[in-house]
Parts: C-alpha cells; structure tokens; sequence
C-alpha cells in the first residue's frame, strides 16, 4: 500500500510518496507529471522512510549535500528510464551534466545510439525529484531545460547548489537568467 506525506520546502509544497521502506516518489505540489503512477487510493500516514526523506530535505534545503540517500524504489518503468535515473543519482550537489553527456554514457555502455531526446524523456519524467537530481541536467548549449517543477524552480536548486546560474540561460528568453 502506499502513503503519502507533506513537506513545505522554501520552494513551495512537497509531497512524498512511499512503500514499505522506500520513497517511490517526490513531487513540488502542482509540477507536471505531479503524483503520476501513483494509485488514488492512499492516503496520508507516517513512515520511518518519511522521516529520513525529510531529514535528507532538511539538509538539502540549508544549502548542504546530504550525506545520505534514503532508501528509494523506482517502481513500474522501464529499464532505459532506471539506468538514466541510476545516472542522475550519480551527478554530485552543485555540479550539473547534460542531456548529451548522458545519452553518450548510455551508448559506451550499450553499444546502441541513444539520443539526448530519450534521455530527456527519461529525465523529465522523474518521480523521486531532487533526492534523483533531474535539476541538475541541462542543455548541452547551457539551456536550463526539462524541469517539471518549472524553469524558475530548476534555475534556484542549482543557485542553491552553488551552481552559477548567471551563466545559464532559458531557451526562448535569449537571455542568461
């Protein structure tokens, strides 16, 4: 069964997603994608994961790198979607990567062409945001693109990671932020 819970992050509403022992998702309260998969019959009640998620939120929202990761299950998708998310998790606090780079790792280990665009489809629907960085995937061009949670959300994680979003810029703007 599954259960959720609330969390108020200095960027808006949270909610976390859970089974058993591990978080099957995280979601800013409104974001594109916001709860997919998730069956409608759960409600809210506490769970020990849910205490760590919050503990490795606390930590992350004061501007450090968790030391952690609570235990997570990246339940019903497929095995290309795992392995980028597997990818993402890899991605340290404050630094970023791009769609391109991904896709070129999965092709080294594959030996099949993969293109940025799976990657990016790969990426944008991530359940289990920020504890899986998705935020931390940009353009090859710079392009701060791909966030569920929205440009402006994507572009204050990374601030908050130390990341110089200045020299980042979105897609349609021609403009840094």
């Amino acid at each position: 069964m599954y259960h959720i819970c609330r969390y108020r992050s200095p960027l808006g509403g949270i909610t976390l997603a859970g089974r058993g022992e591990a978080i099957t998702g995280l979601w800013f309260d409104g974001q594109k994608y916001f709860a997919h998969g998730l069956p409608e019959a759960c409600g809210e009640q506490e769970l020990p994961v849910f205490a760590l998620a919050r503990e490795w939120l606390d930590v992350y929202f004061s501007g450090k790198a968790p030391a952690f990761t609570p235990p997570l299950s990246m339940e019903g998708i497929s095995p290309f979607r795992k392995r980028v998310w597997e990818i993402m998790l890899e991605i340290p606090f404050g630094q970023t990567s791009t769609y391109g780079k991904i896709a070129e790792r999965l092709e080294k280990e594959t030996g099949k062409p993969v293109s940025a665009q799976a990657v990016g489809g790969a990426v944008g629907h991530n359940s289990i945001s920020l504890i899986i960085p998705c935020h931390r995937v940009i353009g090859t061009n710079g392009s701060l693109t791909g966030y569920a949670g929205g440009v402006d959300k994507k572009a204050a994680l990374l601030k908050m990671e130390g990341v110089d979003v200045e020299k980042l810029f979105v897609p349609g703007r021609g403009t840094s932020l």
